[in-house]
C-alpha cells in the first residue's frame, strides 16, 4: 500500500531524521538492539555477495555502510535495511562480465558505474512518480525469475564451495557442468569448510533462530581456518582488507560504458526496487504503518549513487535482513544507522579477524540464504490460475537459465512475453453468444445449453473495452452471427461488459449500424455504462443507432424486441 505523506516545511526533511527528533528511550533501545542484532548478519553477507557480484570482500562492507545510512535516511520505510543482496549482486556481476575481465580494475569501475546508473533510474523514476512502471512486471514473470535465478546463485557458487577454478565463459550451464565433470579434482578441505557451514546454519535455523547463526559460524569456521593455516594447504581465503573509511570520489565515468550498461541498469533499478517493494509491503502489513512508494525508489536510487561515490557496489532493500529488523522490534531507522555503525567499526578495528575466512564459507552461506528464494509451487499456481501467466512464468525461468550469465535478458524476456501476451487478450477478449435463461437473464447459451430467443433474434455480450486493438474482432463476432442465422432481422448487444469506448471503436459502430439496417437487421444496445454513453452522446453515435434502440436494461431490451417479433 503506497500512501501521500502529509506536506509542509518537514517534510523536505529526511523521513528518518524527522523520526529522530521525536524518538524516545524506549524506541532508542529497541533500536540499539536491533541495529546490532542485523549487523551480526550484514557483515557476513556483505562478503560474501561481494564474493557473488565478482568484487574484493571489502566492497560488500562498504555498500552496508553509508548506502545503508543513506537509505535508513531518506526512505519512507521504517524496517526497511538497505545494503548488498543477492539479486542485485548476481544481476551486476552478469551485467559487467561481458564488458571487462573478471577481476581487472575495469572489471571493478563498471561495477561502480553500474551502481550509479540504476541509481539514477530509481531517482528519476520516483521524482517522476512512476512507480506505476513496477506493474509492467507481473508476478508469475517475477516468480519464474526468481526461481531461475536462485538457481544460477546456488550453482554459481559451486566452484567455490568445491574449491574447484570456475572457468568464466557466455554459456554459464556448460561451466557447470564442466564444474560437475571434474569433481574429482575438488579441495576436500575447503568442500568440508562449505559443508560444515551448510550443516551449520540450517541447524541454527531449525534448532535455535533467535541466534545469530550466520555470525557464529563464520567466527566458529575462521578460527578454524586460522588453526589449521587453511590459506598456506592450498585453501582459498579472504586475505586482507583494507581497514578504515572508503574513499570518497567520482565515479569513473565511460561514456561507451554506460551506454552498453544502460539496459542492465535499468533492469537492475526494476527488480532491486521490487526485492525493496517486497519487503516494505511485508513491513506494513506488519505494522500497519504506511509507505510512499515514490519516495522509496528516491531512497534506494540515492543509496546506489552513494555506493557509487564511495567506492561500492549496487545495493537494494534485503528481505532477510529488514525481516529481521522487524523480528527485532526496530522502531525507526535508527537501526539501520545503528547497524552501519558497526560495520563502521568493523572497517576500523576488525578487518584483520576476516583475513582466514575460507571463501567456500562465503559460497555456502550464499548458497542457504537464496534457498528461500525458490518457489516452484509459485508457477504451479500461476499455471492453474491462467495458462497464460503459467507459460510467462515458464518462459521466462527457461530463458533466464538459458541466457545465463546474462540472466537481465532473461527478465526482459518475461516482461515481453508478458505484455505480448497481455496485448494478445486485449485483441481477444470474450464473446459469447447469449440465450434466455429460466430465471429470465441473458446466460451464454453454450456453457447453459440453452436455446435460441427466437429465430429472428440474436444476443451478443462483449466483455471488454472496445478500443482500436479489438473492433475487428467486434466486428467479425457479429458478422459471424449473421452467417449463422441467415433469418435474423435483430441482434441485442448486451453492453453491460464494455467498460470504454475510443475513436475506433465509435467508427466501427458507426458503420456496423449502417451495414446491417442496409441488410435489413437491426441492432439493439442495452446496459451500456455511464462511460460509454458519454461517448455515443459526445460523437452523435446516439442518434446513428436511435434512441429507440437503446436500452438501461437487458429485460426492457428482450420485452420490446419480443414483442415486435411476436
Amino acid at each position: 500500500m503506497s500512501t501521500k505523506h502529509s506536506r509542509g516545511p518537514l517534510s523536505l526533511w529526511p523521513l528518518a531524521a524527522r523520526q529522530y527528533l521525536s524518538v524516545n528511550a524506549a524506541y532508542l533501545k529497541d533500536d540499539l538492539i536491533a541495529g546490532i542484532t542485523v549487523s551480526l548478519v550484514a557483515i557476513p553477507q556483505s562478503l560474501a555477495y561481494a564474493q557473488l557480484a565478482g568484487v574484493p570482500a571489502y566492497y560488500g562492507l562498504y555498500a552496508a555502510f553509508i548506502p545503508t545510512i543513506v537509505g535508513a535516511l531518506f526512505g519512507s520505510s521504517r524496517q526497511l535495511a538497505t545494503g548488498p543482496v543477492a539479486m542485485t549482486s548476481l544481476l551486476t556481476a552478469a551485467s559487467v562480465a561481458p564488458l571487462a575481465a573478471h577481476g581487472s580494475e575495469q572489471f571493478y569501475d563498471y561495477v561502480i558505474l553500474l551502481a550509479l546508473l540504476s541509481g539514477l533510474f530509481q531517482i528519476a523514476f520516483g521524482a517522476l512518480r512512476m512507480g506505476v512502471l513496477l506493474n509492467f512486471l507481473s508476478h508469475p514473470v517475477l516468480m519464474g525469475f526468481i526461481n531461475a535465478a536462485a538457481l544460477i546463485i546456488s550453482l554459481s557458487q559451486l566452484p567455490t564451495l568445491l574449491g574447484i577454478p570456475a572457468q568464466q565463459s557466455e554459456h554459464f550451464l556448460l561451466d557447470i557442468w564442466s564444474v560437475v565433470s571434474t569433481v574429482n579434482t575438488m579441495h576436500a578441505l575447503s568442500f568440508g569448510f562449505g559443508l560444515a557451514t551448510i550443516v551449520m546454519l540450517l541447524g541454527f535455523k531449525r534448532y535455535a533462530p533467535r541466534l545469530p547463526g550466520v555470525l557464529v559460524a563464520v567466527a566458529l569456521l575462521t578460527w578454524l581456518s586460522y588453526a589449521i593455516e587453511f590459506a598456506k594447504i592450498g585453501g582459498r581465503v579472504v586475505g586482507d582488507i583494507p581497514h578504515g573509511l572508503p574513499s570518497l570520489s567520482i565515479p569513473p565515468l565511460d561514456w561507451h560504458a554506460s551506454i552498453a550498461l544502460l539496459p542492465a541498469s535499468f533492469v537492475i533499478a526494476l527488480i532491486s526496487f521490487m526485492e525493496a517493494m517486497s519487503s516494505a509491503k511485508v513491513i506494513t502489513i506488519k505494522t500497519r504503518e504506511p509507505w510512499n512508494e515514490n519516495r522509496e525508489l528516491i531512497a534506494q536510487g540515492l543509496a546506489k549513487v552513494a555506493a557509487a561515490f564511495s567506492h561500492s557496489m549496487p545495493v537494494s532493500g534485503s528481505f532477510s535482513r529488514s525481516a529481521l529488523n522487524l523480528a527485532a522490534h526496530a522502531k525507526t531507522g535508527l537501526s539501520s544507522v545503528i547497524s552501519a555503525i558497526c560495520v563502521l567499526l568493523t572497517l576500523l578495528y576488525f578487518t584483520a579477524l576476516l583475513y582466514h575466512l575460507p571463501k567456500s564459507v562465503l559460497a555456502a552461506i550464499i548458497m542457504v540464504a537464496v534457498m528461500n528464494l525458490i518457489d516452484f509451487q509459485a508457477i504451479g499456481k500461476a499455471w492453474r490460475a491462467s495458462r497464460d501467466d503459467g507459460v510467462a512464468a515458464v518462459i521466462t525461468f527457461v530463458a533466464t537459465l538459458a541466457f545465463a550469465p546474462n540472466i537481465q535478458n532473461g527478465i526482459i524476456t518475461g516482461i515481453l512475453l508478458s505484455l505480448s501476451l497481455l496485448l494478445y487478450r486485449m485483441m481477444r477478449p470474450r464473446v459469447a453468444i447469449l440465450g434466455l435463461h429460466q430465471d429470465t437473464t441473458l446466460r451464454d447459451a453454450r456453457r447453459h445449453n440453452l436455446p435460441p430467443m427466437h429465430p429472428r433474434l440474436g444476443a451478443i455480450r462483449f466483455d471488454g473495452a472496445l478500443r482500436f486493438v479489438n473492433v475487428s474482432y467486434f466486428e467479425d463476432a457479429l458478422l459471424q452471427l449473421e452467417r449463422e442465422n441467415p433469418q435474423i432481422t435483430h441482434i441485442l448487444i448486451k453492453s453491460s461488459g464494455i467498460n470504454d469506448l475510443d475513436a475506433s471503436g465509435v467508427d466501427m459502430l458507426r458503420n456496423l449500424v449502417t451495414r446491417f439496417r442496409d441488410n435489413g437487421i437491426t441492432l439493439v444496445f442495452s446496459g451500456i455504462k455511464r462511460q460509454v454513453q458519454d461517448v455515443i452522446d459526445r460523437t452523435g453515435l446516439k442518434e446513428h443507432i436511435g434512441v429507440d434502440h437503446l436500452f438501461a436494461t437487458d429485460r426492457e431490451a428482450i420485452d420490446r424486441l419480443l414483442r415486435i417479433l411476436a
